[in-house]
């Protein structure tokens, strides 16, 4: 399939203070999109101008919600260039989501290579300053116009870029996480696994409830028994417990993070045991208060990992530690994050230079 590079009319006015900066809100003058039906196939891959989509009112996504996204992103590294993390682990991870979800696969090579494209010519798009990089959206929808329960027939994929400021504005702080007994992410058997939009709006009512309640995030427990922990909306969860690292298996109802993928890498390399397996909430809440439970923290493309400072179930609320970042925990921040940003060299063949 051939690239189609069309011209931007009118370029858009880029942010010239990068301190304003805020996640999702500014896009830069071009996207990627490509089409299918299932006679032809992939077809019209191009570069065009940054603008709506247009759908029918009965576009299958708008009423069974077959849709799957990705998010990673490209970081200025101090010579200048760009660079991109693990973007092959995404695009595998793209394609499993579309297979759960009764999805046409993408071509992966081809898929990456568009991708290195778009963002060299957006390239000045890619912020400059500390801990800001260019936010990546991979999205596919079923488009077909159609009312009945089946996967489409036609399909829309496209790449939006989005330049984003520091997530940590003021330094890495500590989160307040609120332990759900009520509401449930995922089920095994459903669509857990799979990066959907469906997944993270079954999560809005948990997390606006934990908001009004003066928590920062929602951490879910699975849905038979309701406990063991799983992860929290955004983020995967890691636990500093009893001298090991504890991290929920990958049983269907849990994200395989890229950036879970990579922590315990390094985890693994620093020679710490790590289990995958089933923590329970009343081992968190009891480890907490103990002393058990050393650390905790969370890991997703947005945070990078973002330090625990206490857990709160039903009435109960213990603090780990001083409620201050742990030392192993900014110690993962700090080496994860110097590999993306070029400060440390990379062992691991994560990053693809653009």
């Amino acid at each position: 399939m051939k690239l189609e590079i069309l011209p931007v009319p009118s370029p858009k006015e880029k942010i010239s203070d990068e301190s304003q900066l805020v996640f999702g809100k500014k896009f830069t003058d071009r996207m990627f999109i490509m089409e299918f039906d299932r006679a032809k196939g992939w077809h019209s891959a191009r570069i065009q101008p940054y603008g709506p989509l247009a759908l029918d009112p009965a576009a299958t996504v708008l009423h069974y919600s077959q849709e799957i996204f990705e998010g990673l992103k490209a970081f200025r590294r101090p010579d200048g260039s760009i660079a991109l993390f693990r973007p092959k682990d995404n695009i595998a991870r793209f394609n499993r989501s579309a297979k759960r979800m009764c999805m046409p696969e993408v071509d992966e090579e081809f898929f990456l290579q568009s991708l290195l494209e778009l963002i060299r010519l957006e390239s000045d798009w890619v912020p400059r300053s500390e801990g800001t990089s260019l936010y990546i959206r991979p999205t596919m929808i079923s488009s077909e116009a159609f009312l009945g329960v089946r996967p489409a027939d036609q399909y829309l994929c496209y790449i939006i870029l989005s330049p984003v400021g520091a997530y940590y504005k003021g330094g890495v702080a500590p989160v307040k996480i609120w332990i759900s007994d009520n509401y449930v992410r995922a089920a095994h058997g459903g669509t857990g696994e799979a990066k959907t939009g469906g997944n993270y709006a079954a999560s809005l009512m948990a997390a606006k409830e934990a908001a009004e309640k003066g928590y920062d995030q929602v951490l879910w427990l699975d849905a038979r028994e309701k406990k063991y922990v799983e992860e929290v909306g955004s983020m995967n969860m890691v636990f500093f417990y009893d001298g090991k690292i504890v991290t929920s298996p990958l049983a269907g109802t849990v994200l395989d993070g890229i950036t879970r993928r990579s922590v315990l890498k390094l985890l693994k390399d620093m020679g710490y045991q790590i289990e995958e397996r089933a923590l329970s909430v009343d081992e968190v809440m009891q480890g907490a208060a103990s002393g058990k439970l050393k650390e905790a923290f969370g890991t997703g493309t947005a945070v990078v990992i973002s330090p625990v400072g206490s857990f709160c179930y039903k009435e109960n609320c213990v603090q780990l530690g001083d409620g201050k970042p742990g030392e192993l925990t900014m110690k993962l921040y700090k080496n994860l994050t110097d590999i993306q940003y070029g400060r440390q060299p990379d062992r691991y063949d994560w990053i693809v230079d653009i």
